[in-house]
């Protein structure tokens, strides 16, 4: 059995597209003969991160990342996360001579003029750090054409694809929780998280008829719940069958978000056969067909409204494309494609070909 050694700065209790990713296509690697060991911030000291306190921030963490790179001795290492403990591995993993695949998950650039004061300026620097975080990496793993071909035209090079899945036995329409709904129809709903980045205003200030349904939580909840008690029903954080049941009364899921790469929640609304109302950028735009299973535009409450006309059935159709088991086929096949020594002779042309390129360009 082959080890893979995943170093992530998401996981539980973190609730996160990242973190749910990693957990979902775990048990599909291990029935493949992936072994996987997982390092995470409950294995270290760690702290809240100030500007984002949901993710955690690990110091001083090369000595014990180094000591489980000895012990585990894996034969694939794959860091998914570009926050503190994915920069511990990156230096261990060079130091050592390793070779490492990464994947790329968020758009911190579109992030942090949204948390911190000049975050204009720092989004400038991170399109750099994160230039240089991926550099070495033998695969970066996107979850779209978009999001690859942004990156490419950056300078990212060996970016390949690996898109997510869905569990359509889960993300399964209860007809009697449907049948039983206490809300006013239509129900149109959000559900993630609910912080800055997400947008969620855009869909709370859209007049649409019956309800706003919003599910989830985060450092936005008390503020927009505040603002909006009056036009909208706030839930909380779910998940499982709660989150179903919610999902199986509601009519159409609003996805207010710009920032995301992929955006799970959109394949999970439409497993539960809602269709999509969005804007037309990355993520939405890569899933999502026009007239079809949703609709996306500049206008959010048109597309909202546009979504009640259609056919909810295409909507699971769609969902039915994307398993686990898929996803994490694809992920197999860039770690063994492309974790190689990186220093072998094929990688090592591969490289001076680049510099040749880039010294003539």
């Amino acid at each position: 059995m082959k080890k893979l050694l995943l170093i992530t700065d998401a996981w539980a209790p973190q609730v996160n597209g990242v973190a749910t990713v990693f957990e979902r296509i775990i048990p599909h690697l291990e029935k493949k003969d992936i072994s996987v060991t997982v390092v995470h911030p409950g294995m270290f000291h760690s702290f809240p991160f100030p500007f984002y306190p949901e993710i955690s921030m690990t110091l001083f963490a090369n000595k014990k990342m180094q000591k489980i790179f000895q012990e585990v001795a894996p034969d694939y290492v794959h860091i998914a996360t570009e926050w503190t403990l994915g920069l511990s591995a990156r230096t261990i993993a060079k130091k050592s001579n390793r070779a490492f695949t990464t994947s790329y998950h968020t758009n911190f650039s579109q992030y942090l003029p949204h948390y911190i004061f000049g975050g204009s300026l720092l989004s400038i620097f991170s399109r750099y750090y994160m230039r240089w975080f991926h550099k070495d990496s033998s695969a970066v793993m996107v979850s779209n054409e978009t999001l690859k071909k942004e990156l490419e035209s950056d300078g990212f090079k060996d970016v390949v694809l690996w898109s997510p899945g869905i569990d359509t036995e889960v993300f399964k329409v209860n007809e009697k929780a449907r049948s039983e709904s206490p809300y006013t129809s239509p129900v149109f709903v959000y559900f993630g998280r609910i912080a800055k980045e997400k947008n969620i205003e855009a869909f709370l200030k859209c007049d649409v008829p019956g309800t706003k349904l919003v599910i989830g939580d985060g450092p936005e909840r008390k503020k927009l719940e505040r603002k909006y008690k009056d036009t909208s029903t706030f839930v909380g954080y779910k998940r499982g069958k709660e989150l179903v049941d919610l999902l199986s009364i509601s009519d159409v899921f609003v996805f207010p978000s710009q920032t995301e790469t992929f955006g799970l929640v959109v394949l999970e609304a439409l497993s539960c056969n809602l269709p999509v109302a969005a804007y037309k950028v990355m993520g939405p735009q890569d899933v999502i067909e026009e007239g079809v299973d949703g609709y996306l535009g500049k206008n959010l409450e048109e597309s909202a409204r546009k979504c009640l006309t259609l056919d909810r059935v295409r909507c699971r159709e769609k969902a039915l494309q994307y398993s686990w088991d898929h996803s994490s086929d694809l992920f197999k096949a860039n770690i063994e494609a492309y974790v190689k020594p990186r220093f072998s002779s094929e990688l090592f042309t591969r490289r001076v070909k680049r510099l040749l390129l880039s010294l003539k360009n």
